[in-house]
């Protein structure tokens, strides 16, 4: 371990009597990567202390990392290490925070010609214009963030530099700076500072965790289709992307796929630190297994991703998917200005605008028989079919919520060109006094103008009361739920055919 003498370090290290180590860079970095813009970070870093208090530094943590996430423990369980302290240093070393340590200081500035040649000139930073806590903004909220705007410069505060040049002041930098030194306690990187207090002299690899914004993942679905036919075949995508500040390199990747509740960060949250105490199928890529009430994918092999890096993984293959292709029409379009139970029931505009299109939707079971049968996790479907070319033509996308193995996947890809529809309302009655009823009738009309047969799946929502009938239909329903019913409907060729019914409602 490699001992080293930085000013303001060694200032606090003398302060509580401690040794002064700066932790190596962690080793085997581990990343749980979760669909929420949050990772958990878990790495190996060499520790060796001296017996009594110790001032340990870790230079490598993410820009976005939760302080109060922390765990550092002795994965063997065999020392007692106390955590006395911790600090999170989030400010490294820029030209504006340098400018902010030189404040009262004269330094020099380069200032270049209109012909191109350069000459110093001598300035004494009277302020700076550094604006602290920038980062904290995210943290505090908006009273935090337009307290912080009131010092920066479009605003006229102090965010603003003061140069003295020649006795003169001026409220811009006359030049590039030239430092001579780095500031006392400055910082490369975002660290952790630790007071670790051990009973004994010891050196070991401790385990390093904690909670960090700024990492996401993401799946996406390429599905084939043949000329004809609607047999697929399935490639899906992860996408990782590392937008944490930080390279993660030989990293053991997993991904949880699921919606995991994690409490955003407020204005109380308080930091804190946690120490161990003593004691034919589809051929996947990725290895799956459930976790919790989650599922959780794992890479098969360590990969490199750094910094603002956007790296997709191939995790699922599968071929002779059995599908179908399912035309629905759902004709009813509700108009959201009527409010309140009497509306629905008295008003008799409500729910009989028309919608025109006939929707397709791609249908297919998530089943190992249908050589599937793996958790789906969420993500965007893009559908493609082949020509007579046998070039690849795109036809539609949409996105899939997590789908469990044995459910059925169905994806709207878009609205039918030689399939339409209409609704028309053609009867309404009402009766508003005791033992009320409503009867409402309806006639929908569909058109085929393909060149083969179609199957048109009608759906008709109950929306007037909770207790209905249906008194009259040209067409045998299927029951849905308690407010929906669906009607299938066969077009052949160039062919139209109407659906009628009336449902009498009661309260």
């Amino acid at each position: 371990m490699t001992t080293t003498y930085v000013t303001g370090v060694c200032a606090r290290a003398a302060a509580v009597g401690a040794a002064f180590t700066v932790m190596a860079w962690g080793a085997d970095p581990a990343l749980t990567i979760y669909n929420q813009n949050f990772a958990v970070i878990r790495e190996t870093v060499p520790v060796d202390l001296k017996a009594g208090n110790n001032v340990v530094r870790f230079t490598n943590a993410t820009a976005h990392v939760e302080p109060d996430s922390v765990i550092l423990r002795d994965p063997s369980g065999r020392l007692a290490v106390q955590v006395l302290e911790q600090n999170y240093r989030n400010d490294p070393v820029t030209q504006d925070r340098l400018l902010a340590l030189y404040e009262g200081k004269t330094i020099e500035f380069v200032v270049r010609n209109a012909d191109g040649t350069e000459r110093v000139v001598q300035g004494r930073i009277v302020r700076s214009g550094y604006v602290p806590h920038y980062q904290a903004m995210s943290r505090y909220g908006a009273q935090y963030a337009q307290n912080q705007m009131a010092m920066a410069a479009p605003y006229g505060g102090s965010g603003q530099p003061v140069i003295e040049v020649g006795g003169k002041l001026q409220f811009t930098l006359p030049g590039m700076p030239i430092f001579p030194t780095l500031g006392d306690d400055s910082i490369l990187r975002p660290a952790f500072d630790w007071i670790l207090y051990s009973a004994q002299a010891a050196k070991f690899d401790a385990e390093l965790s904690y909670v960090s914004g700024g990492m996401s993942w993401s799946s996406d679905y390429n599905i084939v289709a043949p000329e004809n036919g609607d047999t697929l075949d399935l490639v899906g995508w992860v996408t990782l992307d590392n937008q944490s500040g930080r390279q993660f390199d030989h990293a053991r990747i997993k991904l949880m796929a699921g919606d995991v509740n994690k409490v955003e960060p407020g204005p109380q949250a308080v930091a804190r630190i946690q120490m161990g105490a003593v004691g034919g199928m589809v051929q996947p890529q990725v290895v799956e297994k459930a976790f919790e009430d989650y599922h959780l994918y794992t890479l098969p092999q360590a990969t490199t991703i750094h910094d603002r890096e956007t790296k997709q993984v191939e995790f699922l293959r599968a071929s002779g998917i059995r599908s179908s292709r399912i035309y629905v029409y759902d004709g009813a379009r509700f108009d959201r200005n009527f409010g309140g139970y009497q509306d629905v029931r008295q008003v008799q505009q409500y729910g009989t605008l028309s919608n025109p299109h006939v929707w397709i939707v791609r249908e297919f079971a998530n089943s190992a028989a249908n050589h599937l049968g793996v958790p789906l996790p969420k993500g965007r479907v893009r559908f493609y079919r082949r020509d007579q070319d046998g070039q690849v033509e795109f036809t539609g996308e949409n996105e899939i919520d997590h789908t469990a193995q044995d459910e059925t996947v169905r994806v709207y890809t878009g609205n039918a060109f030689d399939i339409t529809g209409e609704r028309r309302q053609t009867r309404f009655q009402v009766q508003m006094q005791s033992n009320g009823w409503v009867d409402e009738g309806f006639e929908i009309k569909l058109r085929n103008h393909k060149k083969e047969a179609a199957t048109v799946r009608v759906v008709e929502h109950l929306y007037r009361w909770t207790n209905w009938v249906i008194t009259q239909e040209s067409e045998k329903h299927r029951t849905v739920d308690s407010k929906t019913m669906e009607y299938e409907v066969t077009l052949g060729p160039g062919e139209e055919k109407t659906v009628t019914y009336t449902a009498h409602y009661t309260w």
